[in-house]
């Protein structure tokens, strides 16, 4: 992984409204020629505003070397809206944690021995949206599966999710950004339209669904968003004729290491794979840190420079990563980490694997599993809020795939997701080796300390 492509991180879910067969043509190929697409802007969003984060060699007396006073009213600007921010998180707390317990063990189970990656943040997000096009059972599916009991609700904590999430202060990166796209031969429902704008933040425009323009359009938007690093597969992500609207949900994330692994200490070390042994590049620290157990399993973080960490879970021999995610405890520390008993301070020599994994999960299987199921089936769906021109509107398709990786300066990780309308005993006294050489269960966590990725490695590469 090169310095460059550390810069990029990113994530996006695609979620489009079809009325009949499947979605897009998986095997697009990149638009051509360079006509400007012919697409109508509707709407763009205004994001959530913050204090920049000071340099403070802009606030420095060149003569001097003396900081002036105003560095330190910049600094208490910022940190004020930093607070404000993180304080949004008291609103959904506990109904998203109920989420994440049901789902991150559905998506990431059932394929023993492959890399899996799920993001429930930005699933819980599409989730949202469909809730505000939908109605009747349908919707309540997707509340009872949110946690939220009404629709009101899910508009506070949603919005309170997006709003903890969002940072673009200069010290922090964590975008998210929505859109609709709209079939122009249909009409829909301004007040819902506005709904998905106020508490989505959500874009919209309007073209010919299965033209170049409209698909052209959607990948640069796309693009746009996610800094180009998921190009190849936006590619793919074509709307043809007969969708009557998508809409588009994306998170572009960057995590810098706070204290950065020494390059000069990286080497080729074996990593003891589910089918075979493999040689990888090993990053090396040690200094002190909280030290973690449970009955099977042993638990370090590796923060990140300005909030947020990577949450590293290491099975104990002869214990799979899968079975951590039916194990209550390893769940339990996953998402509620705060009064844990098991722990110390302590040198933690700790050894990771560098890696670039990837997966594909197809989430109808799991989302009907967790109760959403009304709105797969033309006949029982309600997308009555959306348009009323077209009855018999279902959810064909929904695909989600992720990317994490890592190196010795921080982690980038991205996904999409398109659905067509996812212990080791006590430890030593004083210090401790944390040597990740097997298949480990991961948690990026923001700064809400809930996951805004989560995966398994079984062979990084």
């Amino acid at each position: 992984m090169t310095h460059t492509f550390f810069r990029k991180g990113t994530l996006f879910t695609v979620l489009s409204l079809l009325l009949t067969g499947s979605l897009t043509a998986c095997s697009a190929t990149e638009p051509q020629g360079n006509h400007a697409p012919t697409v109508k802007v509707l709407a763009q969003a205004a994001y959530p505003q913050m204090a920049p984060y000071p340099n403070e060699d802009a606030y420095t007396d060149s003569s001097t070397g003396e900081i002036r006073e105003e560095f330190y009213d910049a600094y208490d600007a910022w940190n004020g809206d930093r607070r404000a921010q993180l304080q949004q998180a008291a609103v959904y707390e506990s109904a998203l944690t109920g989420f994440l317990g049901k789902s991150i063990p559905q998506f990431l189970s059932g394929q023993e021995g492959e890399n899996r990656i799920y993001s429930p943040l930005n699933v819980y997000l599409a989730l949202g949206m469909l809730a505000e096009l939908t109605d009747g059972n349908s919707r309540q599916q997707i509340l009872d599966l949110l946690e939220a009991d009404s629709i009101q609700e899910l508009r506070s904590q949603a919005t309170a999710l997006w709003n903890a999430n969002y940072c673009d202060d200069g010290a922090s990166t964590s975008i998210l950004a929505s859109s609709l796209w709209l079939n122009q031969d249909i009409s829909f429902v301004p007040s819902t339209m506005k709904q998905l704008a106020t508490t989505y933040y959500a874009s919209s425009y309007q073209g010919e669904m299965g033209t170049e323009d409209m698909n052209e359009a959607l990948h640069t938007w796309l693009n746009e968003q996610t800094g180009g690093l998921l190009k190849e597969q936006a590619s793919g992500l074509n709307l043809d004729a007969d969708t009557i609207l998508a809409l588009a949900t994306t998170i572009y994330y960057r995590g810098k290491w706070s204290g950065e692994f020494a390059e000069g200490l990286t080497s080729q070390e074996i990593f003891h794979g589910t089918e075979q042994d493999l040689t990888c590049d090993f990053m090396h620290q040690s200094d002190s840190r909280e030290y973690y157990w449970g009955d099977k399993f042993s638990a370090a973080a590796k923060p990140f420079e300005n909030g947020g960490a990577m949450w590293l879970l290491l099975p104990d021999e002869g214990i799979s990563p899968e079975e951590l995610l039916k194990d209550k405890e390893a769940m339990n520390f996953l998402l509620e980490r705060e009064d844990w008993a098991n722990h110390k301070y302590l040198t933690v020599n700790l050894s990771v694997p560098k890696f670039d994994v990837a997966s594909d999960l197809d989430l109808i299987a799991g989302l009907q599993a967790l109760g959403i199921t009304d709105v797969f089936d033309s006949e029982v769906s309600d997308f009555s809020p959306a348009t009323r021109d077209v009855d018999g509107l279902f959810v064909s398709r929904a695909d989600h795939a992720a990317r994490v990786a890592i190196d010795e300066e921080g982690c980038i990780a991205a996904a999409y997701t398109v659905m067509a309308v996812c212990g080791a005993g006590m430890p030593p006294a004083e210090e401790v080796d944390f040597v990740v050489n097997r298949p480990f269960l991961f948690a990026i966590t923001g700064n809400d300390g809930l996951p805004l990725f989560v995966g398994i490695v079984n062979q990084p590469g």
